[in-house]
């Protein structure tokens, strides 16, 4: 069943289906004649995605139901604002890794299967950003955890396997968690579809209100284990340093996104936020994400290796995120949204610098960056710009979030939690630059006692470099004009809130 335009339809469904197919054609086939043969498949079917998916932003009220497992479990997608930032977010980070890959897989083994399961999890995730319902959106959370599991364990190492199994272990978990709610939802929602303020049916609930507050909260929690949320955090710096350092960034900037819009659809269109404002489901979501703010920045500030630093960096911001919606306030779901964009490309870009260090100089511990701003001073200046922003020095990006993020918190009425979120804010963003900042600093003045005789030009090649260019700009350039943007996801929060 089709509702709105045919075409729009098709275009959405190529968009999810291409990439899909594209990758397992990829992964089934016999090995490539040559390298360059394989990557001007890959490059192919990252371009050809890449189209689809922002035709799929011009598409209207669109919306395909491609068939049904049941009553109101049905297969649709349906596109909306929200989806459409996701969408954006995910095309530009993945083509811009994808070709980053092209150098820095040279020293991977298995490219092809690496490329493929890449290929494959691109489309689910613009699948996951075009669903519909809920039923939609966990059959492809699911799918995704599965085919994100090969990029995390690619090398084969002990500690590869290792971490790939705990992310596989703790995202089973989450999900098992969404689909206990998932069953409640089906008996106590009128529909399943996500419906801006809910869709709780007001006689059904009456009277079960403690159970489905129960249930809500698993669900948060269900999502949060992707999003790094404690106590179900534990996998994030496990996984991500053990995988290629492109896979480590569409990890760390995107996949855990679907941990974050998992939540906002089950908060703000399933059970709607009056349901759970003023309850203890409320406040134990925000004292849960604001233990994982400072506990993630804390645990990054000790961790001396490189790619485990940001991935607790990660854990840490992902709850800025997580705590402005928790608030259930609108200038703070802007904030929360506009972290998700401007975080996404600033963690990519981190990771990627960690790997273009990795990867030229096998450098992964932060004691042994003295000089590498001497040696690759393009790779190290990126790293700084996108550090800033994370940081949130004005102009950078970081700075804007952070702002409406604070500025929700001190408006929203929830007692202590009005100030303490706004000095928890604040003392994260202090040990952020302690753990980030000194990179640079070593790097481009390691001191009078350095051996700068030992320098020598290390800089990547340009399919390493534009991608971590591209992402430092978007890192500055948002913060210097966001407002096009902040308007765009006020006319979001004002539908849900």
């Amino acid at each position: 069943m089709v509702i709105g335009s045919m075409n729009d339809a098709i275009i959405m469904l190529a968009a999810i289906c291409f990439p899909i197919l594209f990758g397992a054609v990829i992964l089934l086939m016999p090995e490539f004649s040559s390298r360059n043969r394989l990557l001007g498949a890959v490059g192919t079917g990252l371009l050809v995605t890449g189209i689809l998916a922002l035709l799929t932003l011009r598409c209207g009220e669109a919306g395909i139901c491609l068939f049904s497992l049941g009553e109101k479990l049905e297969i649709f997608f349906w596109l909306d604002n929200l989806g459409r930032i996701f969408i954006v977010i995910v095309t530009i980070i993945w083509i811009l890794a994808g070709f980053y890959s092209f150098e820095y897989m040279k020293h991977e083994k298995e490219e092809k299967r690496y490329f493929g399961f890449y290929l494959m999890t691109f489309g689910v995730l613009l699948a996951l950003d075009l669903a519909g319902n809920i039923v939609t959106y966990y059959l492809f959370y699911e799918m995704m955890t599965l085919l994100s599991v090969p990029l995390v364990l690619h090398s084969k190492t002990r500690e590869a396997l290792m971490g790939g199994l705990k992310y596989l272990f703790y995202s089973l978990c989450g999900a098992y968690m969404v689909l206990m709610g998932l069953f409640f939802l089906n008996r106590y929602a009128t529909t399943l579809t996500f419906t801006a303020g809910g869709t709780l049916n007001g006689e059904l609930t009456a009277g079960n209100e403690k159970v489905l507050l129960v249930v809500v909260f698993f669900m948060i929690l269900g999502f949060g284990v992707k999003a790094g949320m404690f106590p179900m955090h534990a996998w994030l710096p496990t996984a991500h340093p053990v995988a290629p350092a492109p896979a480590s960034s569409v990890l760390s900037g995107l996949i855990v996104k679907a941990g974050v819009l998992g939540v906002i659809r089950t908060v703000y269109f399933l059970f709607g936020e009056s349901f759970i404002r003023g309850t203890w489901v409320q406040t134990a979501w925000m004292t849960l994400s604001l233990i994982t703010v400072f506990m993630g920045s804390m645990l990054a500030y000790r961790e001396k290796i490189m790619k485990k630093r940001l991935a607790y960096s990660t854990v840490s911001q992902l709850s800025y995120i997580l705590f402005g919606l928790a608030l259930l306030q609108g200038e703070a779901m802007t904030g929360a949204l506009l972290h998700v964009v401007f975080h996404a490309f600033i963690k990519s870009a981190l990771f990627l610098s960690a790997g273009a260090i990795i990867y030229k100089t096998g450098r992964t511990n932060v004691d042994d960056m003295t000089g590498i701003g001497k040696e690759m001073p393009v790779t190290i200046w990126c790293y700084t710009f996108a550090s800033l922003a994370l940081i949130g020095i004005p102009p950078a990006s970081g700075f804007i979030s952070k702002w409406y993020l604070a500025e929700g918190a001190l408006s929203s009425g929830t007692g202590i939690f009005t100030w303490l979120g706004p000095v928890v804010l604040l003392v994260s963003a202090l040990l952020t630059a302690g753990y980030l900042l000194p990179i640079t600093i070593k790097g481009f003045l390691p001191g009078a006692d350095f051996d700068y005789g030992s320098l020598q030009k290390r800089e990547p090649n340009l399919w390493m470099v534009i991608p971590l260019i591209v992402l430092a700009l978007l890192s500055v350039v948002l913060g210097i004009f966001p407002n096009p943007l902040t308007e765009y996801i006020r006319t979001i929060v004002s539908t849900v809130l």
